[in-house]
């Protein structure tokens, strides 16, 4: 069984062009510094007409393996927060599956105490 983060933005106004540049370079910038080539990363899906207001949306499969999990998740919240604060005035939705994933204006999108030092050594690092 496997478990996904997906995240969407919709709001009534479509992206501007130095929006759309803003969220190239953000994945772009994810993809490089994405520690691992064989893992599915951030992923976002070309824009569907069946859904005006979306101007964002993607998701991203977890990986089985447990030591990455941590790894993987911290990198992809980190790029769907430079997304939502590139995107102003869209309404996010993040989850992994049916967990919604808590928003902080400080920190961005994380789980509590998922990146707190003492955990992720325990837990192998991040």
């Amino acid at each position: 069984m496997s478990v996904s983060l997906y995240y969407c933005a919709s709001r009534a106004m479509p992206l501007t062009d130095a929006e759309t540049a803003d969220v190239e370079r953000i994945v772009a910038a994810h993809m490089a510094s994405f520690p691992y080539e064989d893992q599915e990363s951030l992923y976002l899906y070309d824009s569907d007409d069946s859904r005006p207001d979306e101007v964002v949306a993607g998701s991203t499969k977890m990986p089985l393996d447990p030591d990455r999990v941590l790894t993987v998740l911290d990198h992809v919240l980190g790029s769907v927060t430079e997304l939502r604060r590139a995107l102003p005035g869209a309404e996010w939705r993040v989850h992994l599956d049916d967990l919604d994933v808590p928003w902080e204006e400080t920190d961005g999108y994380a789980f509590p105490g998922m990146r707190d030092a003492d955990l992720a050594a325990e837990l192998g690092g991040l």
